[in-house]
């Protein structure tokens, strides 16, 4: 053999080598999942992957002819500069098709700059802020924005008679966001809001607040906490200190009562009304096939939750564009899929909004009800349509 054909043979080989993985990265559609799968709120990066999982169990890993590959990124969080890290790493190394996941609003608003200049769909399966879309242009939410769960909270109070409410939010935007669109509708329908309390993210202790609520004696008191111990600190120091008896109602958005949590907080929740997009206990198909999707391929995880939900519904979105645009992913077009996008969710009917790229979607007014000797949001009234008004 020649040194000539020895050569050749050589760089065929070498191009062959190189192009297998190329090959393969063609032929695969990845999705990268930053959300916090350790530390105070692993529970949202748990729901997440749980109904990312039922998804592809009811829908396949495949779609449009390629391998769809979840490559997840845990921030420990709220830790936006590891967030912002760990989305450059896999836009630059792993060469991921979208961007997803973002159980914090911190974290999605460090990565929102990465997907602008990188020109990659992010998918917001959780973070509730309202301004987290205007961001970047390549931002789609399919969760949910705190207002659009307060807004209606307040109608359904002055509907009700309950027109003296005291405010309690975490100490964050999403919290902000709550307590402004909560006192806007209650204030403007005739309502007052005698105290608005904040209390920090990070290990709250409720006493002092509970207290100061009691001893302003309203109607009610408006809630918004991250789900998990901050909301079972509360309902345990709202019965222990007698606001029930005091005659002190609670309301708030869905975390409040949160379906993954609401065994473990136990008949301290019983009665308490709140507005939100999910319920475990909404009847449906599409929910019903949910639910047993996600226990067939979570075995043990309990019950799912709105972030479950919205890591589902982001999956079914990831998977239209990727099946209209035949598997070739391409940011701009992308995102012109994404506006205007509807979908069968298991909380009902969805849509991306065109001008904004956030969901527009019927907010339910559930009231806390044993069922079978269980506890769940049973659903009871209505607000369909509803947009964020964050932003009109």
């Amino acid at each position: 053999m020649t040194i000539k054909k020895t050569a050749a043979l050589a760089i065929l080989a070498t191009t062959a080598m190189l192009g297998a993985p190329l090959a393969q990265a063609q032929d695969t559609i990845k999705v990268g999942l930053i959300a916090p799968f350790s530390g105070p709120f692993a529970d949202y990066g748990k729901q997440m992957e749980g109904g990312i999982k039922a998804y592809m169990a009811q829908h396949g890993s495949t779609v449009a002819g390629k391998k769809v590959e979840i490559i997840m990124k845990d921030t420990t969080g709220p830790a936006p500069e590891i967030a912002k890290r760990l989305a450059q790493e896999l836009v630059v190394r792993d060469k991921v098709d979208f961007l997803a996941g973002f159980g914090l609003t911190p974290e999605a608003l460090a990565v929102a700059p990465i997907a602008e200049q990188a020109k990659k769909p992010m998918i917001i399966m959780n973070a509730a802020t309202s301004v987290i879309t205007t961001k970047s242009n390549y931002i789609a939410r399919v969760s949910m924005t705190l207002a659009q769960s307060s807004a209606p909270m307040a109608a359904w109070a002055l509907k009700n008679n309950i027109k003296n409410v005291v405010t309690l939010v975490a100490d964050y935007a999403p919290g902000i966001d709550a307590e402004a669109a909560f006192k806007a509708v209650l204030v403007k329908g005739g309502g007052t809001v005698p105290e608005t309390i904040r209390v920090p993210l990070k290990n709250p202790d409720f006493a002092p607040y509970i207290q100061r609520i009691k001893d302003t004696k309203p109607d009610a008191v408006f809630v918004f906490v991250p789900p998990g111990e901050h909301t079972i600190a509360f309902m345990k120091g709202y019965r222990e200190r007698g606001l029930a008896e005091a005659g002190i109602k609670v309301i708030g958005t869905g975390d409040l009562t949160d379906d993954h949590m609401l065994p473990a907080m136990g008949d301290a929740t019983l009665g308490v009304i709140t507005t939100f997009h999910y319920s475990a206990a909404h009847k449906s198909p599409e929910n019903a096939a949910f639910l047993k999707s996600f226990a067939s391929a979570n075995p043990g995880a309990g019950r799912p939750n709105f972030m479950a939900v919205g890591a589902y519904d982001g999956m079914a979105a990831i998977y239209e564009v990727a099946r209209k645009l035949n598997g070739k992913i391409d940011g701009d077009k992308a995102m012109s899929i994404l506006k205007g996008l509807k979908l069968n969710s298991p909380r009902g009917p969805i849509m991306i909004d065109p001008a904004t790229r956030d969901v527009v979607q019927t907010e339910y007014v559930r009231k806390v009800e044993k069922i079978n000797g269980e506890l769940f949001n049973v659903e009871f009234d209505r607000f369909p349509d509803q947009k964020d008004p964050g932003k009109q």
